[in-house]
């Protein structure tokens, strides 16, 4: 299973967690179905998903209604990057 890590900009700490918990049936479109971790720091904050269709979920994530929620949750959109974590160093 494909792990993603999406980092960004975001204007409110507050305003985008709050939007954020509110986007489980869209997450669910993206083909996860795990416990989303997300980390706020600054006006900067990080979610690692782990979609089961990694096709899907970059579909999804290019959508009309991501771009929206992004928007809504003021996450600067020109700043998102994203990394497919596709490599794993064993210990």
């Amino acid at each position: 299973m494909a792990k993603v890590l999406v980092v960004g900009q975001i204007k409110d700490a507050a305003k985008w967690e709050a939007g954020f918990k509110t986007h489980g049936d869209l997450f669910r479109s993206y083909s996860c179905h795990k416990p989303i971790s997300y980390a706020v720091s600054g006006n900067q904050a990080a979610a690692l998903f782990e979609p089961e269709n990694l096709d899907t979920f970059m579909r999804a994530l290019d959508s009309k209604a991501t771009a929206d929620a992004m928007e809504i949750d003021g996450i600067d959109r020109a700043t998102s990057k994203m990394f497919v974590l596709d490599k794993e160093m064993k210990l």
